[in-house]
């Protein structure tokens, strides 16, 4: 096991504490959480998932007709 050391804004800190102390979870407990939920949920499609998106036509037409309305400065992602 590893020890980290990080530096959030007080601000970030007390949203993590809340979110750790919602979850009854000490603080360490939680962010090792909040990483593992967050790298395996948002950052890995399974092979199926990505055919089935590629495969919808409508989807894949919408998401680029939305990054050229956003490259052309029509929205701002906040």
């Amino acid at each position: 096991m590893k020890t980290v050391t990080m530096r959030v804004d007080d601000s970030v800190y007390d949203m993590i504490k809340l979110a750790a102390e919602g979850q009854k979870r000490n603080l360490s407990n939680f962010i090792e959480f909040a990483t593992m939920q967050y790298l395996t949920s948002s950052q890995f499609v399974e092979n199926e998932e990505m055919v089935e998106i590629i495969d919808d036509k409508e989807l894949v037409q919408n998401l680029m007709n939305g990054l050229d309305d956003f490259k052309n400065g029509d929205y701002t992602i906040v």
